[in-house]
């Protein structure tokens, strides 16, 4: 890969004894400086948006349970 002009011109100055530009940079130079946001809670939702309906495999890992209570009168009974 080729060294551009001004690599070059760091290189020749750093071999000349004097100052090399790149030890001037800031440490955050190399950071990333891009802002991040948190999901808000519609992204969130549409995530799940259709975890229960039924896949073509059948076993998604739910289940259904049904519970029946009966009352039963025991004075009524006897």
């Amino acid at each position: 890969m080729a060294k551009s002009n001004a690599k070059k011109q760091r290189d020749k100055l750093s071999r000349e004894g004097r100052r090399n530009p790149e030890a001037g940079r800031s440490p955050f130079v190399f950071t990333d400086m891009r802002t991040r946001k948190t999901k808000t809670k519609h992204e969130k939702m549409y995530l799940i948006k259709h975890k229960n309906q039924v896949s073509r495999g059948g076993d998604e890992g739910s289940f259904y349970f049904a519970y029946i209570s009966r009352n039963i009168d025991h004075k009524a009974a006897k």
